[in-house]
């Protein structure tokens, strides 16, 4: 299929972009397409904070409403001319807990994008993860491609494998003018404090040790937030209809490693943190191989120095401790239930 020309667009919907990856996709686009009016359409829940919205409002205007409400997603789609969709229940520890919102927004809400988009005859891209692959050995050399098959082991990334099929199934079935990327692991400003990175430097910024899952030795592949951001505009700049791509920036660390960082980073003995339970079916690794969109599309990641994007991610929950601190003790308190 042919590169779906959105040089023509000036009208997007971002579903979920009051969310952490969302907001900062906004405002990626906001500082790279002048010319864009951006639609964000997010139920604002827990995860969700339009505070992150702050200072776009002359071109970003804001629907609260529910993906899975026909009617508001089917109004929002049409009155745009692209579709991002990020919205989705994403964290594992609550879907462990409570399976069922993820079945209905990560499966149900993408049904209802997808109808809609089918309806109104408009691009889509959507938004997963490299969850949906499962997990590979410690000592695996190999890393996830777009042609991996899924082994998801979690109730978040069955639905976001289920969602990504039904994509595909729209694609193929009824033509859907649609792209699909899986990334790896993001980081960056903005993101909820029950999320690996943010959860440990809050918790030294409110003088407590950092908690790590079983003996901390799980790898994940991390990715400054704007590098996701950057990745999904190439892919809409230049992606070809009905293709996967697999966004990542080749930066494999394990749990122990990203909080000895953190420590040191802030000053602190890199050996000062607490080993909690393990989380049920923990996946061990996770590692993105991004050649598909490198030698495709040209697409190379920015932030290739981990520990410098973790300085400058301090730095900002350090100096935004306003928009963080509503969430952190309700978080906490979840944690403490949980023995982690």
């Amino acid at each position: 299929m042919s590169v779906y020309n959105i040089y023509r667009m000036h009208k997007i919907l971002v579903t979920g972009g009051a969310g952490f990856i969302g907001s900062n996709f906004v405002r990626y686009i906001y500082r790279n397409r002048p010319g864009w009016q951006i639609e964000v359409y997010d139920k604002l829940t827990y995860a969700s904070d339009k505070s992150s919205l702050i200072g776009l409002e002359d071109r970003v205007s804001l629907t609260v409403a529910d993906i899975c409400d026909e009617n508001s997603i089917n109004e929002a789609v049409a009155r745009n001319d692209l579709i991002v969709h990020f919205a989705a229940e994403s964290h594992n520890d609550n879907s462990l807990a409570s399976p069922w919102p993820f079945v209905n927004t990560n499966l149900v809400g993408t049904y209802r994008v997808l109808e809609a988009v089918r309806q109104y005859h408009k691009r889509l891209h959507h938004i997963s993860t490299d969850e949906v692959y499962g997990d590979l050995s410690l000592n695996d050399p190999s890393k996830f491609k777009p042609d991996t098959p899924y082994n998801p082991s979690s109730p978040y990334s069955s639905t976001k494998a289920g969602s990504d099929l039904l994509v595909r199934a729209w694609i193929r079935s009824f033509d859907v003018q649609a792209t699909i990327s899986n990334c790896s692991n993001n980081y960056g400003p903005y993101q909820h404090v029950e999320k690996l990175i943010p959860r440990q430097i809050t918790e030294i910024i409110e003088g407590r040790k950092p908690k790590i899952y079983g003996t901390g030795d799980n790898i994940r592949d991390w990715i400054h937030v704007e590098d996701h951001s950057s990745g999904v505009l190439t892919i809409l700049d230049k992606g070809k209809i009905g293709e996967t791509y697999l966004i990542g920036a080749n930066g494999e660390k394990s749990n122990k490693e990203v909080v000895e960082t953190i420590l040191e980073l802030m000053g602190k003995d890199s050996k000062d943190y607490e080993l909690v339970n393990d989380r049920p079916g923990h996946d061990m690794r996770y590692a993105i191989d991004a050649s598909k969109l490198n030698n495709e599309l040209g697409w190379q990641p920015k932030f290739t120095d981990f520990k410098k994007g973790l300085q400058a991610t301090i730095k900002w929950y350090e100096a935004n401790r306003d928009w963080w601190l509503p969430q952190k003790n309700a978080t906490e308190a979840k944690y403490k239930e949980l023995g982690r």
